[in-house]
């Protein structure tokens, strides 16, 4: 049996924490100590008729997306799930579930769930124009997905809490940038190069912690950049590609360890030569092992750590060259690669999520790619995406 919080410890944390992060009003209740013994009155336990450790794993084991109806089980369930307690047991059991966040037209943010097949629009962001209508990046980490971009004045960072269901404003980072190198890993993100708002590339670098919401700053990279990738792999953070400076691309790559805070340079890792106009590298890690888009080709490569070579695995199955980069996402969703891309047809411009597992290997330099979902009539831009696994 894992261990657990007291119920009542974090029952009592999260009235004063909905206050301040989600200005959420929950009605005033006091928590029963969890001795072991089964509660009678409906509202004093979490589920009726069950001792709180067992309810606990039988709610862990639950979709997220059933939540919101959830909620409404009892008192002490609803604050349950407003402290984000559930969240952390889950990942202590292994349980995880992988949803696709992604804008693609203007009305906002949309979620999807592989599982269940199942679209969700969030709620907007509650900014001013400015961020609104200009370039943003995304970012999952932890159970909360941070989109950065600009507001009239400086550059602005929100967070939708899988928690809250709802935005707030994230605390700013030490140095604040754009066209970045980002990945995360758990409950942290690291974020590298990128250019300040006076177009300056940068080679500095902060990891976030979403725990506490704050930023550190960490060593230097040894070499400024932007329009880089970055991703965790093996437990290191690495970024590649890039340009660091108008005319100069970067095929080198750097790798940080988090144990030592040391960067250290790899030469000839990302051979493809980037330019102003192109996206920065589409990059993914499954099973710790990276795979990557090469546009001109439309073709999907795999690394080889060893050679610190790539090799040709098969074909998107969208174009990426059409627009060198741009409108395209591909990321990790579980143990599988993600394609979502736009695609016309007889009815319209629509956009479609698409998945290949690299377990199932290659079949004569053909990847089987799945269709997941379709969104019509959005147009054939994904504009930003994240995977966020919780």
């Amino acid at each position: 049996m894992i261990k657990k919080a007291r119920l009542d410890d974090i029952m009592e944390e999260v009235e004063k924490e909905e206050e301040e992060a989600a200005s959420l009003s929950v009605v005033s209740w006091k928590a029963g100590v969890n001795d072991g013994c089964c509660r009678i009155g409906p509202s004093d336990s979490l589920l009726p008729g069950l001792v709180d450790d067992v309810a606990l794993n039988c709610l862990a084991f639950a979709c997220t997306s059933d939540y919101a109806s959830l909620l409404f089980i009892n008192k002490r369930f609803h604050k349950l799930i407003k402290s984000g307690y559930l969240y952390g047991l889950r990942k202590q059991l292994g349980i995880v579930e992988h949803w696709v966040y992604l804008v693609c037209d203007p009305r906002g943010w949309e979620a999807f769930d592989p599982m269940k097949k199942k679209w969700m629009a969030l709620p907007k962001i509650p900014c001013d124009e400015c961020f609104n209508h200009a370039d943003k990046e995304s970012l999952a980490v932890g159970s909360e997905l941070l989109v950065f971009g600009r507001e009239l004045f400086d550059f602005a960072i929100w967070k939708y809490s899988l928690v809250f269901r709802s935005w707030m404003k994230c605390e700013g980072m030490n140095h604040p940038r754009c066209l970045f190198g980002s990945g995360s890993l758990g409950s942290i993100a690291v974020i590298a190069g990128g250019s300040d708002k006076n177009g300056h590339v940068l080679k500095s670098a902060e990891l976030y912690d979403s725990t506490t919401g704050r930023w550190e700053m960490l060593p230097s990279m040894h070499s400024p950049r932007r329009l880089c990738s970055g991703f965790f792999m093996d437990g290191k953070f690495y970024v590649i590609g890039g340009m660091s400076s108008p005319t100069v691309s970067l095929t080198c790559g750097e790798e940080f360890d988090l144990e030592t805070r040391k960067w250290r340079k790899i030469e000839g890792m990302y051979p493809n030569v980037n330019r102003a106009a192109q996206a920065p590298p589409l990059v993914a890690v499954v099973d710790n092992q990276l795979y990557a888009v090469e546009y001109l080709t439309n073709m999907v490569k795999k690394y080889d750590k060893l050679k610190n070579t790539w090799d040709v695995l098969g074909r998107l199955p969208v174009r990426a060259d059409l627009s060198n980069g741009w409108g395209l996402a591909f990321k990790a969703c579980g143990n599988e690669l993600l394609v979502v891309g736009g695609q016309r047809g007889p009815e319209g411009e629509n956009v479609v999520l698409n998945s290949w597992c690299p377990k199932s290997g290659v079949n004569n330099g053909t990847l089987d790619w799945k269709v997941l979902a379709e969104k019509q009539h959005v147009g054939v831009f994904v504009y930003n995406c994240a995977v966020l696994g919780c």
